[in-house]
């Protein structure tokens, strides 16, 4: 599994693969304005980081890293960086793409000498959720939030201990 940023060529496929993804979880309508988002990968190559994961030559998935201060930084403080719009195709599932796409924005993270990392997700994402926390991501409820009505997102958090971006240790982990 290659995670690497998207090319130019692959952003029409990238964002019909994140809808896809969405509207096949039942996470979003096809005709919803958030459906549009999702399909503008051109707009998250512009203003954040658009990186996919590559398996066997085949774009498997895809996720937006978003440095503080970015359009797409809505979560994150500004010594934090986020990554949205997580999505893996479901033949791939199971095959480290989520993982490694993951793995690439933590290191992005460690590099840039930040605080730490933050995600939203919707409740019903519970494989999801437990890879995060399998990765030492940690709930933070207190930044919950409701982008749209009827749209209720948890949060979770990986913070590092100092500027060497040292992953905190997490209780009852190794």
């Amino acid at each position: 599994m290659i995670v690497r940023t998207a090319r130019p060529d692959e952003y029409d496929l990238v964002g019909e693969l994140t809808v896809e993804v969405y509207v096949r979880g039942g996470l979003v309508s096809p005709e919803s304005p958030y459906a549009r988002k999702l399909r503008d990968a051109a707009d998250r190559a512009a203003n954040a980081e658009l990186l996919v994961a590559e398996d066997a030559g085949r774009i498997a998935g895809a996720v937006a890293y978003c440095p503080p201060g970015t359009p797409y930084a809505d979560l994150a403080g500004p010594d934090e960086a986020e990554f949205r719009m997580l999505a893996v195709l479901e033949d791939a599932r199971g095959r480290g793409a989520g993982r490694a796409m993951v793995r690439a924005c933590i290191e992005r993270a460690r590099r840039a000498g930040l605080s730490g990392l933050r995600l939203s997700t919707q409740r019903n994402m519970e494989s999801a959720q437990r890879m995060y926390e399998n990765m030492g991501f940690v709930r933070t409820p207190d930044h919950d939030w409701t982008p749209a009505p009827g749209v209720d997102l948890i949060t979770y958090a990986l913070p590092f201990r100092d500027a060497d971006s040292t992953p905190v240790p997490m209780k009852g982990r190794e």
